[in-house]
């Protein structure tokens, strides 16, 4: 990547932030014929989406996003698929996506066959599996709508659309029921279709993925889609690591003109008379812009650099942005895969979920909530090495264990052992107790690790500011603060109050993830198509 410090020329667009959202969006607008430049505080590109060799020589692990399959599967890839694979590109299917061990040394795999899927199902309710072919069925149809929803522009006008081509195709009652289920929380969706406490637990452990614990309203419609197309298409992840798509799409922008520059950290975003005119930069230098102004920042980040936007409602709103709890990472550089207690088959899935009932998803919540490390964390497993060798030395594997959920600021200990309140002297401790669920579920496990690295929320708000207090989603994705509400009533679409300055990034519609929704529907805005 070219990085120079060169004094910039005025260009027609000005990105703050070269996360996977900006690197789409300047993606599209340069190959539409826009000037573009972005800066990046960081030292590399990608945002959340990085891998480094953060343990031992050889051992490439990702940052914090792991999972693909949102970026495979957006409008983004499907309308540049082919200029990414040019620009390098790599990708790999995993047939085996996520499952969830139990205590008890049960286990329910969810897999891209849908007749072992549906079998694993059945050795724990014949009801269920029957429940799950309905569902398996039903799928293609009930998914059109809900993409249709989740894709949408979040204006009046798309919205209309959506709702008469969702009316036309399902009528007044299937829309009402796409709609009670769009507001059901997991656990109420999971208790009316499902027996087995184990399935349910299986799926609503997807929910904690986006701040959605079992009886957070709206949160149902996560765990059903990350079932179902995890089944239907399997998961996505980067080959040597989830940083090839940020590689691909830099190079796509500096082929067409663009420019990305790191280590220049945004300090203030210029505006007089309503209307935004470019930025200044840390280093003193001002970088025009003659089109817009793109912001992939945290909201109370926004209302800092601009100083308010003269609209009191909106920067009520964006003052008042309401961050989801933290997570915890630790990489671990690996002699071994875990030998899993349940079942050797478990080494194969790229997912392995340590979340065993949703009354254990829903405490682990509020205590994070209210500020204490949890008793009993859930632990999401990632293995991507069982995938994709290439990311360890011959033999070697690396295993990325994500905590949800943990408080970004430290009050208490709900497992009464840890004192600590800062995160610099918990963090330690806290790791040991992760670990050693990890071992309760795979034992020896421990005498398998080579080495560790240890990111705590703290470090990883200090790397990437917009994610606060360790919030990887950018912000909560609860019903008063998603769709039409994200990041505030009127903005979906990433315009603010002032003219010419635009939002982007997880925290406007549609939201988190890596599929670079916010950021290419921005582009297509802005440049028309």
């Amino acid at each position: 990547m070219k990085l120079d410090n060169m004094p910039s020329l005025q260009s027609d667009a000005v990105i703050i932030g070269a996360g996977h959202n900006s690197l789409a969006c300047a993606a599209h607008l340069v190959a539409k014929g826009w000037s573009v430049e972005l800066f990046e505080q960081a030292a590399t590109l990608g945002g959340a989406v990085k891998t480094a060799g953060l343990t031992l020589p050889g051992f490439r692990h990702d940052w914090a996003a792991m999972n693909l399959s949102p970026f495979a599967g957006s409008s983004f890839f499907s309308n540049y698929n082919k200029d990414l694979i040019h620009n390098g590109l790599e990708l790999i299917p995993v047939a085996k996506p996520f499952a969830s061990a139990f205590p008890d040394g049960n286990w329910l795999g969810v897999s891209n066959n849908a007749e072992v899927t549906t079998a694993r199902i059945a050795s724990f309710s014949e009801k269920d599996a029957e429940t799950w072919a309905t569902l398996t069925t039903e799928f293609p149809a009930k998914a059109e709508h809900i993409v249709r929803v989740l894709g949408s522009r979040m204006n009046l006008s798309a919205n209309a659309l959506m709702t008469f081509n969702i009316l036309r195709k399902a009528g007044i009652s299937g829309s009402l029921s796409l709609a009670r289920f769009l507001m059901s929380s997991p656990r109420q969706w999971l208790d009316e279709i499902f027996v087995s406490e184990q399935v349910k637990a299986t799926l609503a452990a997807w929910g904690m993925h986006l701040d959605f614990a079992p009886d957070i309203a709206g949160g149902a419609v996560y765990p059903y889609l990350e079932a179902m197309s995890g089944q239907a298409f399997g998961m996505v992840l980067g080959k040597g690591g989830a940083d090839t798509i940020i590689k691909a799409m830099g190079r796509m922008i500096e082929a067409c003109g663009g420019r990305i520059e790191c280590n220049a950290p945004v300090v203030r975003i210029l505006h007089s008379g309503g209307r935004a005119s470019g930025v200044l930069l840390a280093d003193g230098r001002r970088v025009h812009a003659k089109k817009a102004v793109i912001a992939n920042v945290a909201p109370h980040a926004l209302a800092r650099m601009t100083g308010g936007t003269g609209s009191s409602s909106y920067d009520t709103a964006i003052a008042r942005f309401n961050h989801a709890p933290g997570t915890m990472m630790i990489h671990l550089a690996m002699q071994d895969l875990p030998d899993w207690k349940a079942s050797p088959e478990l080494r194969e899935f790229a997912y392995v979920h340590m979340a065993p009932s949703m009354d254990q998803m829903a405490r682990t919540y509020q205590q994070a909530r209210a500020g204490l490390l949890p008793d009993e964390p859930v632990i999401v497993c990632g293995q991507p090495t069982a995938i994709d060798p290439s990311r360890a030395p011959s033999g070697k594997h690396v295993l990325w264990l994500q905590v949800r959920m943990v408080p970004g600021d430290i009050r208490g200990d709900a497992g009464g052992e840890i004192t600590a309140t800062d995160w610099a002297e918990a963090g330690e401790a806290f790791a040991e107790r992760v670990l050693g669920i990890l071992e309760s579920y795979a034992p020896g496990t421990r005498r398998k690790i080579q080495a560790q690295r240890i990111v705590t929320p703290a470090e990883l708000e200090a790397e990437n500011p917009n994610l606060v207090g360790g919030d990887q989603i950018c912000g909560s994705h609860h019903l008063t603060q998603n769709f039409l509400f994200r990041p505030a009533r009127g903005h979906a679409d990433g315009t603010t109050p002032i003219k010419n300055l635009y939002h982007t990034g997880a925290a406007v519609w549609p939201g988190a993830g890596t599929g670079a929704g916010p950021g290419f529907l921005l582009a297509q805005k802005l440049a028309g198509n």
